[in-house]
């Protein structure tokens, strides 16, 4: 029984830091969206832009609720297995820049994304007992 429900909580915890890596992704769109149309380079033309921004707002909100389930994810699971999973981020950034900013995916960034799929597969794999 108390097997069971440590595996439940660890496989939770991997969900979550799943969902945190998507959120982590969405926020970095809406930051990349909202200094795309930032004008002025003074420091107070700057903050007005962030602090003004739907976009930045949103990307600000998107990191804190990535945040606060990030800390319930590693409350309970192993870290060495759960932390690894944010590195997906990076694969779904890239995704989302070729399908909303429209940049360019070479041989070399494909390769290092499923470098970093593979690694998390491996670790994946190798915390299973």
């Amino acid at each position: 029984m108390i097997r069971n429900t440590a595996k439940a909580l660890s496989e939770r915890s991997v969900l979550l830091v799943f969902l945190c890596t998507l959120i982590g992704a969405a926020a970095q769109v809406l930051f990349k969206l909202g200094s795309a149309s930032m004008t002025g380079s003074t420091p107070v033309q700057i903050l007005t832009h962030v602090f003004t921004s739907p976009a930045l707002l949103l990307g600000f909100a998107c990191y804190g609720i990535n945040t606060l389930l990030l800390v319930l994810a590693l409350r309970k699971g192993e870290l060495s297995m759960t932390y690894p999973i944010i590195s997906l981020t990076y694969v779904w950034v890239s995704i989302l820049s070729v399908l909303v900013f429209h940049e360019s995916m070479n041989g070399f960034k494909i390769a290092g994304l499923g470098i970093v799929v593979a690694g998390v597969a491996v670790l994946g794999r190798g915390g299973r007992s």
